[in-house]
């Protein structure tokens, strides 16, 4: 027997499904058409959130240091410096190390240091970390500060320094850190690129960081690292040269250049790196160089052509 009602739900029920398949196409067309950019992926190769400043050594250019601090919030946020890669047992707040900072109106510094990982492993060690805006990581030897601090509660303090939106920076030794891959980490010498300490803090994924770069001869290192390791994406900072570091995305500061090692890509005439300037940018997800304006920069000769065995 024919049923109005019947009929009615039957129609209320088409519209329905009509109604959602077209949500779900809007939908589809909406999320096409918004591209690659306008997506909120989160970071896979830098922080997702804060800024890492990462400097090639040298620090004499102030301007690498109050970018530092702007990050952090200002000079009245409270800055943690670490200096446990320069070798000393001891450290106090007569550090020299905070000089700089004081110069540029610091007024909120600590000195946090340790050699035992047992110590860096409690609450009491990283409660300076828990309250700070910026940390900032001295120079020395890199291996120290994997053998004190990586994973372990002052490790996760870092990160979550990071996550909280403030800043973690560091110069020479405290640059390399940064990374995943810690070049120049053994523990006998300085020229050894792949040695007895090969983990960083991992702040940047799939990376390995050198420094002194030019003023050390140093550019053409990380070619046997890249060599080893073709995952890698290896950055080499001149002195007085910094990235910073927001998301997937870095920009070059100061005086120098940075070097880019790309296994998958080249210079037009075969070469392995090329350099990177004040103002040049780099997506680090795509691995790519530019610049903003006209000028297409430095990776108007980089080509993509894999490194030849």
């Amino acid at each position: 027997m024919y049923n109005p009602s019947d009929e009615q739900e039957r129609h209320v029920s088409s519209c329905g499904q009509g109604v959602a398949r077209t949500a779900a196409i809007v939908g589809l067309l909406l999320a096409l058409s918004a591209g690659p950019r306008a997506q909120t992926a989160p970071a896979v190769v830098g922080p997702e959130v804060g800024s890492l400043v990462v400097v090639g050594g040298g620090v004499g250019d102030f301007g690498i240091l109050q970018r530092f601090l702007e990050l952090a919030g200002g000079p009245d946020a409270p800055i943690v410096v670490i200096p446990t890669a320069g070798g000393d047992q001891s450290y106090d707040q007569s550090y020299p190390g905070l000089q700089a900072f004081r110069a540029l109106g610091a007024t909120d510094l600590v000195v946090l240091h340790t050699t035992d990982r047992n110590a860096a492993d409690t609450e009491a060690f990283v409660a300076p970390l828990r309250r700070a805006h910026g940390v900032w990581l001295s120079g020395g030897r890199q291996w120290r500060l994997a053998d004190a601090y990586v994973d372990t509660l002052a490790h996760e303090a870092l990160r979550d320094v990071l996550r909280r939106g403030g800043v973690v920076g560091g110069s020479s030794a405290g640059a390399t850190i940064l990374g995943s891959y810690l070049a120049r980490g053994d523990t006998a010498s300085n020229t050894v690129m792949m040695g007895d300490h090969v983990v960083g803090f991992g702040f940047l994924r799939d990376t390995a960081i050198d420094q002194h770069l030019l003023r050390r001869n140093r550019q053409f290192d990380l070619i046997e690292v890249v060599e080893a390791h073709p995952e890698l994406l290896g950055i080499g900072l001149d002195e007085d040269t910094a990235i910073v570091v927001q998301g997937d995305e870095f920009e070059v500061i100061g005086e120098s250049y940075v070097a880019i090692y790309d296994h998958a890509r080249q210079l037009d005439s075969g070469g392995r790196f090329y350099f990177l300037g004040a103002g040049d940018r780099f997506d680090l997800r795509a691995r790519r160089a530019f610049r903003t304006g006209q000028d297409p920069g430095p990776s108007s000769r980089v080509v993509d052509r894999p490194w030849p065995r």
